[in-house]
């Protein structure tokens, strides 16, 4: 943990927080007395299945799709203004 004072903190803010994305504490001084830590973001952890049960899929999503909507996807639309001819 190293600490700076608030001069330096603004000289060099854009190396402090390259350091604190890289897991560094940086305490900020202000006529030597500490005001303010610069710490790294913790991410939330991911937990798997966190969503199960709050939405239904209709069995239907699993149908396959008629032939003229997979026709437009895979060929385009033919009227399409922003296509090029």
């Amino acid at each position: 943990m190293s600490v700076v004072n608030v001069h330096e903190a603004k000289t060099h803010l854009s190396r402090l927080l390259d350091a604190a994305a890289a897991g560094e504490e940086i305490i900020i001084a202000k006529a030597g007395k500490p005001v303010a830590k610069l710490v790294p973001i913790k991410k939330p952890a991911r937990k798997p299945g966190a969503l199960k049960g709050t939405f239904i899929m209709d069995d239907s999503f699993f149908d396959p799709l008629p032939e003229d909507v997979l026709d437009v996807m895979e060929n385009g639309y033919k009227h399409d203004p922003l296509r090029s001819k």
